[in-house]
């Protein structure tokens, strides 16, 4: 019998992943502004990104960090390409990022 519950979530800590993930949306959102008025797809914003270290996860975890920027108003694609917004634009000149 196993003496560990796979269904039991008390025992894990859910701010890792959770952590991680803000921390690639601030790196994407970062380099996108930094890029601005460069424009990149996906590929190529992870392809820049994940230069090193190019895999099924971290390209995953760039698309997961776009998806949550576009819904939170600081992305928008517009043909295949990745733009920030211009409140992401705006809130920059107030408060750099990086």
């Amino acid at each position: 019998m196993a003496e560990i519950n796979p269904t039991d979530c008390a025992k894990r800590d859910p701010d890792i992943p959770a952590e991680a993930d803000r921390k690639t949306e601030r790196v994407v959102l970062a380099f996108l502004l930094e890029e601005h008025p460069s424009q990149l797809t996906i590929p190529e914003l992870s392809l820049s990104l994940n230069a090193r270290t190019s895999s099924f996860s971290t390209n995953d975890a760039v698309e997961r960090a776009v998806r949550e920027l576009v819904g939170a108003g600081l992305l928008r694609c517009q043909g295949g390409y990745i733009l920030p917004t211009r409140a992401a634009l705006y809130f920059e000149r107030l408060e750099p990022l990086g």
